[in-house]
């Protein structure tokens, strides 16, 4: 039996418990307050993140794993047995990840492809997780690398931010947007799209942004996936009734973790979806 390991960046928001249960191997970006580095994942908690942002006086930073970082979990793999190694980044367009992926895989000692998933937080997630399916059913390199690419066009992320300024500042979105929702009090929905994180909708009032993103779920049709990420939104309770029911399959509900968390910023409530093929 072909036995292929799935790695993935801590940008990918799965939990633990959920990467444990799937054995998938994350590798922790760095997060960035001031001076002080702290590996993501599972070291730097949600909690632990949100408050020292409240602490902190300049919004946090982040920064790509090292090639290092990579390298050892590819010959892990090799010493482990594994036939191979598929490597799962968030977009490249938002990261630097992918990039040094590529670079690492030259130094494996078993092949690794790195697959661009043009996403970020569980839209990332749900396409590992699809992946480490693949790959716990035998399947080879070529197999899951075809799953993994086949779920990209799939997927798709969506958002409501409490302020443009977190995605601004970090040159996530353009300023000229940000300034605009400030002026207007504007409750943006944002989404991925292209591989970068764009407006989808703008929204005069929280409240009418999370019905417009539950209706938005609702429309979907036919899922395979679905997640709620949370970023400390005091109302997530609130999004989560919007749901209720009517929602084709039960949600994975995960915190927003601090690589994504700092460019989304606090009171974020996101969903990430897979269509079934």
């Amino acid at each position: 039996m072909s036995r292929v390991r799935v790695v993935t960046d801590s940008a990918s928001d799965l939990t633990f418990e959920l990467a444990q249960a799937s054995g998938v191997v994350v590798v922790p970006i760095t997060v960035r307050f001031g001076s002080d580095e702290l590996p993501d994942w599972p070291q730097l908690s949600s909690d632990d993140f949100w408050a020292r942002c409240k602490a902190s006086p300049t919004l946090p930073e982040t920064a790509a794993p090292s090639p290092g970082a990579f390298v050892e979990v590819y010959q892990q793999a090799a010493e482990d047995g594994c036939d191979g190694v598929v490597c799962i980044t968030l977009s490249s367009d938002l990261s630097a990840t992918y990039q040094v992926a590529q670079a690492a895989a030259r130094q494996s000692p078993v092949p690794v492809h790195v697959v661009d998933s043009r996403m970020v937080t569980m839209g990332e997630g749900l396409i590992v997780l699809e992946a480490a399916g693949e790959a716990a059913a035998g399947g080879d390199l070529d197999a899951v690398v075809r799953r993994a690419e086949g779920c990209i066009p799939r997927t798709s992320v969506l958002g409501v931010v409490d302020t443009l300024e977190h995605l601004e500042k970090g040159g996530r979105i353009g300023s000229a947007r940000a300034l605009l929702g400030s002026l207007l009090s504007i409750k943006p929905v944002v989404q991925v799209r292209n591989g970068i994180v764009d407006e989808e909708s703008k929204q005069r009032t929280r409240a009418r942004s999370l019905r417009y993103l539950a209706d938005k779920v609702h429309a979907a049709g036919d899922l395979e996936r679905l997640a709620v990420v949370n970023g400390a939104a005091e109302d997530l309770d609130v999004f989560l009734a919007m749901l209720g029911e009517a929602v084709p399959v039960t949600p994975t509900v995960v915190d927003l973790g601090p690589v994504v968390g700092t460019h989304a910023g606090p009171g974020t409530i996101g969903v990430c979806m897979l269509r079934r093929a």
